[in-house]
């Protein structure tokens, strides 16, 4: 399997840290490459020629029997696919295992030639994954005879922490402020709900442009309502979700958010929007609340009706644990994922 750092930051180190921990990588004897993680530019030129160049070596000595990328857009793409081609060459299976929020933009922009070999990517590997129904059905419309599965990402439940209280009023975001996960129309939101419900506290956990997120906040007049965390993991990351009355993820585009399915599986009240996976995990009204991207007065009106809501919420936290527990969970989507092994005959 070939990937971004598991020890890193975004969605495709959340789920590989899960396969990890679950034990699925040592049960299936699967050996994992980075092909990118964070550092100087430097450090990032040379670790995809290494990755290249172990994966070359597996294969010369007959010791890959399938390769499994974790992609994204852009240079992830980039790098995932002359890997898969590599593999290809040796007649290796390929699993091309899209995680992209933004892949969709990323085809319609490219130039024809990428867009042929995009296609062509998708149309050779043996077993593609799609984080979610919605996916799916995109990736067929330009590729119709490729062969697509859903496989959501796994969400690990927490152990009991029956000490954890939610802090009033406290709205918690996670993931990269930036304009794509909707961070600024979060601001503007909240400099209107508090308005009526001044308690409402908002912390950021995320990196990005966070001077822009600085002078947003001061626009808004939010300097006594808003926390800016920086990366936040582990218990932190823990102790942040526990104390947590909402979360909030206003996105323009995404995949299948892990920061979401992470605060599902802990019964907190959901507020996002109705793009990429999102929809088929949250129900509107049952397991959390969506509002449509870029409208900060509706996503303030459904800050206050969870604000002023404690039944609501409750009500919602416990809709989203049960669904993430019968489509989410860890045992659940990891025998899925068995199964696409077993039918690539490794």
């Amino acid at each position: 399997m070939v990937g971004t750092d598991p020890a890193g930051q975004g969605g495709i180190a959340a789920v590989i840290s899960v396969y990890l921990q679950q034990g699925w990588m040592a049960r299936h004897g699967v050996r994992y490459l980075v092909s990118h993680r964070a550092g100087s530019a430097l450090a990032r030129a040379l670790l995809f020629p290494w990755a290249l160049l172990q994966l070359l070596a597996a294969l010369l000595a007959g010791r890959v029997s399938v390769l499994h990328a974790q992609v994204a857009s852009y240079g992830s793409f980039a790098r995932k696919s002359l890997l898969l081609a590599l593999a290809r060459g040796f007649g290796v299976p390929t699993v091309f295992h899209l995680h992209g929020a933004e892949f969709q933009k990323f085809y319609a922009g490219s130039p024809a030639w990428r867009q042929r070999w995009i296609r062509h990517s998708l149309r050779r590997s043996t077993r593609v994954l799609a984080l979610s129904e919605a996916w799916r059905d995109f990736l067929l419309t330009i590729v119709p005879e490729a062969r697509v599965s859903v496989l959501a990402n796994p969400v690990a439940f927490p152990p009991p922490q029956p000490e954890a209280r939610s802090v009033p009023g406290r709205v918690l975001f996670l993931g990269r402020a930036d304009q794509r996960k909707g961070i600024f129309d979060l601001l503007a939101a909240l400099g209107q709900a508090r308005a009526q419900l001044p308690h409402l506290h908002l912390h950021v956990g995320g990196d990005g442009d966070l001077d822009a997120v600085r002078a947003a906040v001061a626009r808004e007049g939010l300097d006594d309502a808003v926390t800016l965390l920086g990366w936040v993991r582990g218990t932190a990351k823990e102790r942040e979700l526990a104390e947590a009355e909402i979360f909030v993820l206003p996105s323009y585009d995404e995949g299948l958010p892990m920061a979401m399915l992470e605060a599902m599986a802990r019964g907190k009240a959901v507020l996002t929007t109705p793009v990429g996976g999102i929809p088929q995990a949250v129900r509107d009204g049952v397991d959390g609340v969506l509002v449509p991207p870029g409208q900060p007065q509706q996503l303030a009106a459904a800050l206050l009706r969870l604000g002023r809501d404690a039944r609501l919420r409750a009500a919602l936290g416990a809709g989203a644990v049960a669904r993430v527990r019968t489509c989410y969970a860890t045992d659940t989507v990891l025998a899925e994922l068995d199964h696409v092994y077993q039918g690539l005959g490794a």
